[in-house]
C-alpha cells in the first residue's frame, strides 16, 4: 500500500473543506468553542488557509482547509507535508471526487530518496478499499515515472534504462526485446545507432509487447535519450544541468504501458522506446551527415541537438508497419513548446481532429491539462534540404514545435490515428501535488481516455 493511505485507522481526524463562500454557513454550524478558536488564531477563509480544530483536551479534533474550488482537487494535494503527521480523513462523500482528492494527496506525498533521507513521512489520508484500488495504480505508476526522470544519468544511462523496461515486462508477462548497438545497424535502424553511436553506452531499441492478439493495437513510442549534451553542437552549461530528464518520454511510455497492464484493458499493446546517449567523442555524428532512416527517407543532419526527432523516426517509421488503431508518442522535443507554452502545459499535435478533442476533454476532467498545437502544413517547406529528402532542423528560428512536429508526421501516414506530445516533463516550482522535479504529464488524460473506449468495446 502507497505509505500516504490507510484504509483501516478506527478514528482519522475530519478534513473540513470549504471555500471563501461556504466558509460562513460552515461556520454557523460549529461550537462556539471552534467559532472563538478561529476567531482568536485570525483565520481568514482563504485560498491555502488551514487550521488545526483542537478540542476542549487540547488534542486535534478536526481541520479546517479553505480551497479556491472544491472542484479543484489539486490544492488538497498540498496537505500531505502542510498537516502534522498523523490519519485524516476528508468530508467527501462522493466517489468520483474521493478519487480525486485521493489521487492529488497522494501525488503531493511524493518524495524522492534516492540520495536524501526523508525529514518527515507524510499524513496519512483514510480512504476505502474501492478508493485504493482505484487510485493505486494510477499514483504508482506517476511514481515511478517520477523516479526515473529524477535520476541521474548516471544510473539511468541506456542500460540501466533498458533494465528498468525490462523488469516492468517480467512483472506483467510481458514479452520483451532489445537491439543494442550494431544490431540497429543489421537491422535498418540506422538514425537511433547513429545519435548514439559516440556514448560507452551502446544505443538500444526496447521493444515491449502485452495483450491478446485479438484485440485492438495501441503502440506508444516515448524518446529515451538518457542525457543530451546537445553533441557536436554542445548546448551550453546551463543548458545541460536538466538533461537527464531528456528520457521522459520513454519514462512516459512505460508509466502508461504500466498503467494500462495494471488495469487490464482489452488491448493489444506494443511500446517501443529508441534509447540513446547523446554525447561528443571521435565517432559522433556530425552537422551536415546524411542518415537514411528506416523509412527509407534521407535526413539531413542540420543541427546534432534535434537528435530525439530522429531516433523517434525509425522508432515511428517501426510503429506505422503494423497499422496500429492507435499511436501515441511522447517527447521532450523542443524548447519552442515552452516558449509558447511554458513549463507546465504540454502540447499535443493529433492528425485526427476527434481524438485530439477527445483526449483533450479527458484531461480537463482529471485535471491533466494539456493544449492543442497545430500541424501547419506550410512549414513543412522549412524542413527542405539540397541534397536530402529532409532536414532534421527548420531553416528558420519561428515555430520551432510545429516544425519538429512535421517532420514525425512525415513518417506517419495520415490513416494512423496519432497523438504526439511535447512537454516539460519536470516542475520547475512547487505547486500542490506536483513538488520541484520530474512530472508525468498527460498520463491521466490518456488513460481515462483509453479506458474509456476500449472498456466499451
Amino acid at each position: 500500500m502507497l505509505p500516504c493511505f490507510t484504509t483501516t485507522h478506527i478514528a482519522p481526524i475530519p478534513i473540513h473543506l470549504v471555500t471563501a463562500v461556504t466558509f460562513a454557513a460552515w461556520l454557523n454550524q460549529q461550537s462556539a468553542f471552534i467559532q472563538t478558536w478561529l476567531q482568536a488564531s485570525q483565520f481568514r477563509a482563504e485560498p491555502n488557509q488551514m487550521r488545526l480544530l483542537p478540542d476542549e483536551t487540547g488534542h486535534v479534533s478536526g481541520v479546517i482547509y479553505c480551497v479556491t474550488d472544491v472542484e479543484n482537487s489539486w490544492e488538497v494535494g498540498q496537505l500531505p507535508f502542510f498537516l502534522p503527521e498523523g490519519v485524516y480523513q476528508l468530508t467527501v462523500h462522493h466517489h468520483d471526487t474521493n478519487i480525486a482528492y485521493a489521487t492529488s494527496w497522494a501525488l503531493g506525498a511524493y518524495q524522492f530518496t534516492r540520495y536524501k533521507n526523508a525529514t518527515r513521512q507524510p499524513a496519512q489520508l483514510h480512504v476505502s478499499a474501492e478508493v485504493l484500488s482505484a487510485v493505486a495504480p494510477i499514483v504508482e505508476s506517476i511514481y515511478y515515472v517520477r523516479d526515473w526522470i529524477n535520476t541521474p544519468t548516471e544510473e539511468m544511462g541506456p542500460s540501466e534504462f533498458a533494465a528498468v523496461a525490462q523488469q516492468l515486462a517480467k512483472e506483467f508477462h510481458a514479452k520483451f526485446h532489445q537491439l543494442i548497438g550494431e544490431e540497429l545497424l543489421a537491422q535498418n535502424y540506422h538514425c537511433i545507432y547513429t545519435v548514439g553511436r559516440a556514448s560507452h553506452d551502446a544505443p538500444r531499441l526496447l521493444d515491449l509487447r502485452w495483450g491478446d492478439a485479438a484485440h485492438p493495437q495501441v503502440t506508444l513510442v516515448g524518446k529515451g535519450v538518457c542525457f543530451d549534451s546537445g553533441g557536436l553542437d554542445l548546448k551550453p552549461s546551463s543548458a545541460m544541468l536538466l538533461m537527464k530528464k531528456d528520457m521522459a518520454g520513454g519514462a512516459h511510455a512505460l508509466g502508461l504501458a504500466r498503467m494500462i497492464m495494471s488495469a487490464q484493458l482489452p488491448i493489444r499493446l506494443r511500446v517501443l522506446i529508441p534509447v540513446v546517449e547523446n554525447v561528443i567523442g571521435g565517432n559522433a555524428y556530425r552537422p551536415g551527415d546524411v542518415i537514411k532512416s528506416r523509412q527509407g527517407m534521407t535526413v539531413e543532419v542540420g543541427n546534432t541537438d534535434a537528435e530525439g526527432r530522429l531516433i523517434l523516426a525509425d522508432a515511428l517509421a517501426e510503429a506505422v508497419s503494423e497499422q496500429p488503431a492507435l499511436l501515441i508518442d511522447f517527447s521532450t522535443l523542443t524548447g519552442a513548446a515552452r516558449v509558447a507554452l511554458g513549463t507546465e502545459l504540454p502540447a499535443v499535435f493529433s492528425n485526427n481532429d476527434s481524438l485530439v478533442a477527445a483526449v483533450i476533454k479527458h484531461g480537463e476532467q482529471q485535471a491533466d491539462l494539456m493544449w492543442r498545437l497545430p500541424l501547419y502544413a506550410p512549414y513543412r517547406d522549412y524542413l527542405n534540404s539540397q541534397i536530402a529528402d529532409i532536414n532534421n532542423n527548420s531553416s528558420e528560428p519561428y515555430g520551432g514545435a510545429i516544425t519538429a512536429a512535421l517532420f514525425l508526421k512525415a513518417f506517419v501516414p495520415d490513416q494512423i490515428p496519432w497523438l504526439h506530445f511535447d512537454m516539460m516533463a519536470w516542475n520547475l516550482r512547487a505547486r500542490p501535488g506536483r513538488p520541484v522535479g520530474g512530472e508525468a504529464m498527460t498520463l491521466r488524460a490518456v488513460m481515462s481516455y483509453l479506458c474509456d473506449v476500449y472498456t466499451r468495446l
